[in-house]
């Protein structure tokens, strides 16, 4: 076994550039989130529809408008933005809420990472088309760059995240849900909308509040937090270098987590295919893609090999707990 001193790093500092290249990254997510905000389905700006096509050549027709309508479509939503204070607010409102749970997620990996001296990057935040990105942005991460010490690490960095990011989205959630407007349980849903399921934890807010959800309109808090939760229940799944398979290695060991990645995968497959053909969900397609991938990638191994503690292991039990409340198995339905 390697000596412990091979593996004790001290972290250098971000230079400038650095931290120029980290920032300018998030000002491009801060952007196109703002604009997925206003756009459907977190917004009130529409989304690109035309004509179902009755034949092949209006199939091609449609698909050649897509570009010049989807760039009208942002272009208006640009405009709104800077013309309407309303839009603004929206926009801002989704955003800066959104980013507010996704660097407190990154922010727990990254300061866990400085606490072992363990070198890491800053968080790397992706920007995206949006509509074409899930609200602008496919998150954020961080990139490990030195070795492990031990199991100790792998688990509390794998868990910083996750426990930071939840705690930043319970406020988001709560205003959420307290502010939400309902509509009269005669509306009727239009046909191809697309309709959130709700993760248990908002249920509990919503019921805590006396909202029901099947009435309510979302708002930027509502969807902010939504995906928060989303994200946190899809890093908490214990496979690969997931946060979930960093806990699931830590508390378990290799084999168990090289199995939990096997079972996962094929319990999202089945989730997939249930949800496709019988609740005309699309979205497990994604995370079956990610989980196969996880599949692939190798869990470094710490030199110490210390079993966790007591304590350690409760916190095991509360990411758990985290991810039952943030978990849906179709988390979009298209009616």
């Amino acid at each position: 076994m390697a000596s412990p001193e091979r593996y004790i790093y001290e972290p250098e500092r971000p230079t400038a550039r650095v931290w120029v290249k980290h920032l300018l990254l998030l000002a491009a997510t801060f952007c196109t989130a703002t604009v997925a905000g206003t756009l459907y389905p977190f917004g009130g700006l529409g989304s690109i529809s035309g004509d179902d096509p009755q034949n092949f050549g209006e199939f091609v027709q449609l698909l050649l408008s897509l570009p010049s309508a989807y760039l009208s479509m942002v272009g208006n939503a640009i405009h709104q933005i800077y013309t309407n204070a309303e839009y603004l607010r929206y926009g801002l409102s989704f955003s800066v809420s959104l980013l507010f749970i996704l660097i407190s997620h990154e922010m727990g990996h990254y300061v866990a990472c400085r606490l072992y001296r363990v070198e890491a990057t800053l968080p790397f935040f992706i920007p995206t088309p949006p509509m074409i990105g899930p609200a602008g942005t496919f998150g954020a991460f961080i990139k490990i760059k030195s070795p492990m010490p031990s199991r100790r690490a792998v688990f509390d960095i794998g868990i910083a995240g996750p426990i930071a990011g939840f705690i930043a989205l319970l406020p988001v959630a709560i205003v959420g849900i307290a502010t939400m407007e309902t509509v009269p349980p005669s509306t009727v849903i239009s046909p191809g909308a697309l309709v959130f399921a709700d993760p248990l934890l908002i249920k509990l807010v919503g019921a805590f509040f006396g909202v029901d959800l099947a009435y309510g309109i979302g708002n930027p808090f509502y969807f902010a937090a939504w995906v928060g939760l989303l994200v946190t229940a899809l890093n908490l799944i214990p496979s690969g270098q997931l946060d979930g398979g960093h806990a699931i290695y830590a508390v378990l060991g290799a084999n168990v987590h090289r199995w939990t990645g096997r079972i996962a995968f094929a319990i999202m497959a089945a989730l997939t295919l249930v949800g496709w053909f019988y609740f005309n969900s699309p979205s497990g397609f994604l995370v079956t893609i990610l989980l196969g991938v996880m599949l692939r990638v190798g869990h470094p191994e710490p030199w110490d090999q210390t079993p966790l503690d007591a304590k350690r292991k409760a916190i095991a039990f509360l990411a758990l707990v985290i991810f039952v409340l943030c978990f849906v198995p179709f988390p979009i339905r298209i009616t």
